[in-house]
C-alpha cells in the first residue's frame, strides 16, 4: 500500500483511540489453533472505535512484536502453524480480511551485547547473545488475562561460559486498554494506541570486570517509510527522577508528514525489581543505521512479510547500551530491567505536572507581586506627600 494512503488511513484510526478517556477492548490469547506450548505465541487484540490494533508477539526465532493496524473492529488473525513451524513460514500468518490493512511492522530484539572497556580504552567484547539460539519457558503460565501481561523468559540453548546458570533473559508485555501512567519507575505515560514492554537481564553473570550490556533492537517497515531517532528533554523530572531526556524511534513517512508508529524510553534502566531513583543506571542510545544487509531472525516476521524482508521491506537497527563509565551498577546487583512503549501513530507527549506548575508560579509570580507591591507602595507614597502639602498664599 502507497505510504500516502496509509497516512489517510492511519491518522483517523490513531486519534480515535488516543483521546482522552478514550479505551479500547483488549484481549488476550496464546497459540490460537495450537494447542501444543513447545512455542509462544502471543496475540494481543485491541478493538476501538471503528478499528482494531494487532499485537503478535513471538519467541519463534529472535523475540519479536507484529504491529497491524486495521480499520475493522472485526478483523482476525489467521495461522497456518503447519507452515509457521516449517524452515519456509512465508505466507503463515494474515490477518483477515487483508483489505482492512492500513499498516504494518515490526520489532525484533535480535542480540544481547556484552562488553568492557580494556587499558587501552577500547572496547572488548565477549561472544555475542544470540536471542534467536534461546530456549524459551511457555509463557502460557505467567498469561494474566486481568492485568493484561505476559513474560517470555528464556536462557541460551548452549551456555559454554556458564554465565545462565542462575540467571535469564525476559521480555515482559504488557497491553493498555486506556490512557494512564505506570506506577512504577521510570512511570511511563501510555495510551490506549501502546503497549509496553520491559527488557529484564537477572542472574546472569558478567564474563569480564565491569561488563556493561547492549541489546540489539530491528525494525521492519514497508517501503516509503523511514526509521527517525528523536531526544525531547524537559525541566520537569517529577515522574522519572533525576532524567530528564526520553528518546522515541519513530517510523515517518519519507516526507515526514506523519509518525505512524513509535518505539519510546527514558534514557535510564534500573537494577532492582522494585525501582527507586538510586537504581538508576545510565542508558544510551548508540547510532541508529540501515540493517538491510541482514535478516531479522524471527519467524512470524519472515511468515508475515514474506522472504522478502531486507530487499522489499526496510530494515533498521539501534543499540540501546547499558551501564556506567565502569559497569559496577550491574556487577554488584546482578539485576538488570528497561522498559520501552511502543505503539500507533504518534508517541505521547510529557507535559508539565501540578507540581512544577505549581512551582513556576510560585518562582516567576512572587517577584512580580513584589513588583506590584512596591509599584502600589510608592505610588500610595507619593500621592500622601502631595496631598499634604499646603500652598503659602
Amino acid at each position: 500500500m502507497a505510504a500516502s494512503a496509509v497516512l489517510l488511513l492511519l491518522l483517523p484510526l490513531a486519534a480515535a483511540g488516543g483521546r482522552d478517556g478514550g479505551g479500547r477492548q483488549v484481549s488476550m490469547q496464546y497459540n490460537p489453533g495450537w494447542n501444543n506450548s513447545s512455542v509462544n505465541l502471543l496475540h494481543v487484540r485491541a478493538v476501538g472505535p471503528g478499528d482494531t490494533l494487532h499485537y503478535i508477539w513471538s519467541s519463534i526465532g529472535a523475540p519479536a512484536v507484529l504491529l497491524v493496524a486495521t480499520a475493522s473492529q472485526s478483523s482476525a488473525l489467521r495461522i497456518n502453524w503447519t507452515r509457521l513451524l516449517s524452515p519456509a513460514p512465508a505466507g503463515a500468518i494474515w490477518i483477515d480480511p487483508p483489505s482492512s490493512v492500513v499498516y504494518s511492522a515490526a520489532v525484533v530484539f535480535t542480540k544481547v551485547f556484552e562488553y568492557s572497556e580494556a587499558k587501552t580504552l577500547e572496547e572488548l567484547f565477549y561472544p555475542t547473545y544470540d536471542l534467536s539460539d534461546f530456549s524459551w519457558d511457555s509463557i502460557n503460565r505467567t498469561l494474566n488475562h486481568t492485568a493484561l501481561t505476559a513474560e517470555f523468559t528464556g536462557v541460551p540453548a548452549t551456555d559454554p561460559s556458564g554465565s545462565f546458570s542462575n540467571g535469564s533473559v525476559a521480555f515482559r508485555v504488557t497491553a493498555y486498554e486506556g490512557s494512564g501512567r505506570d506506577q512504577l519507575l521510570p512511570s511511563l505515560l501510555h495510551t490506549a494506541n501502546s503497549s509496553k514492554v520491559e527488557f529484564v537481564l537477572a542472574g546472569v553473570a558478567p564474563r569480564g570486570n565491569g561488563s556493561r550490556f547492549a541489546l540489539e533492537v530491528a525494525t521492519v517497515e514497508e517501503t516509503g517509510v523511514a526509521q527517525k531517532l528523536r531526544s525531547a528533554r524537559s525541566i520537569d523530572d517529577e515522574y522519572t527522577p533525576t532524567i530528564f531526556e526520553t528518546l522515541s524511534l519513530v517510523a515517518e513517512s519519507r516526507n515526514g508528514s506523519s509518525t505512524l508508529s513509535f518505539l519510546q524510553w527514558k534514557a535510564t534502566a534500573y537494577g532492582s525489581q522494585s525501582p527507586r531513583r538510586e537504581d538508576g543506571i545510565q542508558c544510551h542510545s548508540r547510532g541508529l543505521q540501515a540493517a538491510n544487509w541482514t535478516l531479522p531472525m524471527s519467524g512470524i516476521v519472515r511468515a508475515y512479510f514474506g522472504e522478502g524482508v531486507g530487499s522489499t521491506y526496510t530494515v533498521s537497527a539501534i543499540n540501546i547500551s547499558f551501564g556506567g563509565e565502569d559497569g559496577k551498577v550491574y556487577e554488584e546487583k546482578r539485576y538488570l530491567s528497561w522498559s520501552a512503549l511502543l505503539g500507533f501513530g504518534q508517541p505521547p507527549k510529557d507535559t508539565f505536572s501540578p507540581l512544577v506548575i505549581s512551582i513556576m508560579a510560585v518562582v516567576l509570580g512572587t517577584p512580580m507581586a513584589m513588583l506590584l507591591v512596591g509599584g502600589c507602595v510608592v505610588l500610595f507614597t507619593q500621592r500622601k506627600r502631595y496631598s499634604e502639602y499646603e500652598p503659602i498664599n
